[in-house]
């Protein structure tokens, strides 16, 4: 696959406002692993193996609960199915890549990531956008692991008050709002998020599940005007 220098530049220059939130949702991810008697070598090789913040967190929480394995590990599955739903709108478009780079682009899949990038793949096509993605992603897989250590090392002595998980619904907002562009958008956002948040409580962290399952249904019914 021939370097696209401009679409990689692209992709580096767009995902900058991300990697400066992304910094600090690794630290929250390191502190959380220190607060719940984590080992440092572990929790930096979650990381690297696992890169995904959400179900790191549950996972953490699960441990310093001393949950059983067994339950730690049906968490993370359920709470990474949304990997599916986001692969699936991308496999078209990376179809004609290497096996070894469709692994590695799923790898280096995260939400942010996704949100960016999506659009671009129909926007400049395929060839172009993966240097895009490629762009986007690396510096993101950079910032979370470089977080994460900063975390393990600090986390726990930053004061309370700071809260630097501020950042992380800010990104995701940000990354929203410029794509509600039409009906469909706009309810499967709405719905997506009304859902996710009155399951909130849901054990094995469901809502995050079924709320990504109710925003694609709710988008699929506003666009053939079924609502």
């Amino acid at each position: 696959m021939r370097v696209s220098r401009s679409d990689l530049a692209a992709g580096l220059r767009d995902v900058v406002p991300l990697v400066l939130s992304e910094l600090p949702f690794g630290v929250v991810i390191g502190a959380a692993a220190v607060e719940a008697g984590v080992p440092a070598a572990a929790a930096v090789g979650m990381s690297i193996s696992i890169y995904t913040g959400a179900a790191q967190l549950a996972i953490f929480d699960l441990l310093g609960r001393d949950a059983p394995l067994a339950v730690v590990a049906v968490t993370a599955l359920v709470i990474n199915l949304r990997y599916l739903m986001y692969s699936a709108s991308l496999a078209q478009y990376l179809r004609d890549l290497p096996r070894r780079t469709r692994w590695s682009f799923g790898y280096l899949l995260t939400d942010p990531v996704y949100a960016l990038t999506i659009g671009e793949f129909a926007d400049r096509g395929s060839a172009r956008a993966a240097w895009y993605y490629v762009g986007a992603a690396v510096p993101m897989w950079f910032a979370y692991q470089g977080g994460t250590v900063l975390g393990i090392l600090v986390g726990t002595s930053l004061p309370p008050e700071l809260n630097v998980g501020f950042a992380t619904p800010l990104l995701f907002l940000a990354l929203l709002v410029p794509t509600l562009e039409d009906r469909p958008s706009l309810a499967a956002a709405v719905g997506g998020g009304a859902v996710a948040v009155g399951g909130a409580g849901l054990p094995l962290e469901l809502g995050l599940v079924v709320g990504s399952l109710a925003g694609v249904g709710a988008g699929l019914l506003a666009e053939r005007g079924w609502a």
